[in-house]
């Protein structure tokens, strides 16, 4: 196995893989425990996610980046340095959650802190909304850069084609990463019944933005060509169009039974190659495998404890500022 990344980073990448996917499991095990109302999530998706999530300049304000996540974006937020708890309290929707105070969907974060804009449900509206705080960099000057993740069947909506039409204005591009998980499926529509294009990164090229195609199952791809497109955004203020292919694992979400599908997963091939490269043992594999799955267990036990909402603090939070606003705020 050629590596194009040192040793501790491939240790890193596989460490925060198996932690997601374990947080991951534990999330659908709640749901089918009935501890929770609803599961979606992003196992398969580790590769390109945990990458993500170790190459963006995380903090706070215009000179950090930007970003606009959906709802399989649980690898970027565990490599951001989310605690397992924080993701449990949001699925079993107990007051101590920090990103809704208990009162949305799993995997619909939300940061202020790390300039991670609320997730939403309705699907790809976030594309829209990453061509404001691009815009807001571009008029500052600011450090920090845009990014935005979605889903292939999403690109079928118009604030899709907002985005890379705002994004590419001749003298007032953003600086602006766009980037599509193709996992190849619409809920239960298969990618290739739907898309008349071979990539969706092809879209990009009508509007002159450059465009990337990657293995967004190979974490080492993944990582290194997510920085290349990072660098190329943050050097020349231009936009970037990325299409990662990629693994669905489960189903769309609990909506379709959250199973388990025959399907090629990253976490599995990435450990064969660090096995046969003699980086890991599958001794020290189980291991990691095992060290996570008890730490989101032991997180479980302790979010039963905690309580949920009150209907007194319905109306916290809905306005900025507002008087009885008891978390954080953008």
């Amino acid at each position: 196995m050629a590596h194009a990344l040192p040793k501790a980073k491939l240790l890193q990448l596989h460490d925060l893989m198996v932690k997601s996917r374990c947080l991951e499991e534990r999330l659908i095990k709640i749901y089918k425990a009935g501890e929770a109302f609803f599961w979606i999530g992003g196992p398969g998706e580790e590769a390109f996610g945990v990458a993500l999530g170790l190459l963006v300049n995380k903090g706070q304000g215009i000179d950090h980046d930007y970003l606009h996540l959906h709802y399989r974006c649980t690898p970027t937020l565990v490599a951001m340095g989310m605690p397992m708890i924080d993701s449990i309290r949001l699925i079993m929707n107990r007051a101590t959650d920090p990103c809704t105070g208990g009162r949305n969907f799993s995997n619909h974060y939300c940061f202020p802190e790390w300039n991670v804009v609320p997730v939403t449900s309705p699907i790809e509206v976030q594309y829209s909304f990453s061509v404001g705080t691009a815009m807001a960099q571009k008029r500052q000057k600011a450090k920090g850069i845009s990014i935005v993740t979605g889903g292939d069947a999403g690109t079928a909506e118009g604030d899709f084609a907002s985005c890379l039409v705002w994004a590419s204005r001749p003298e007032m591009e953003l600086p602006l990463l766009i980037t599509v998980q193709n996992n190849g499926w619409g809920i239960s529509t298969n990618y290739d019944s739907q898309h008349g294009e071979k990539y969706i990164a092809d879209r990009g090229k009508a509007f002159g933005i450059k465009t990337m195609v990657i293995n967004g199952n190979d974490p080492v791809e993944s990582y290194t060509k997510l920085r290349e497109a990072i660098d190329y955004v943050r050097k020349n203020k231009k936009p970037l169009l990325l299409e990662a292919k990629l693994s669905r694992l489960y189903g769309h979400s609990s909506a379709d039974g959250a199973s388990r599908r025959d399907v090629e997963c990253p976490i599995e091939i990435f450990e064969k190659k660090l096995i046969a490269s003699k980086i890991l043992t599958k001794e020290k594999c189980d291991e990691i495998r095992l060290k996570y799955d008890l730490e989101a267990r032991q997180a479980m036990e302790q979010v039963r404890t905690e309580s949920p909402p009150t209907a007194d603090s319905i109306w916290n939070n809905i306005y900025a500022n507002n008087e009885n606003a008891n978390w954080r705020e953008f």
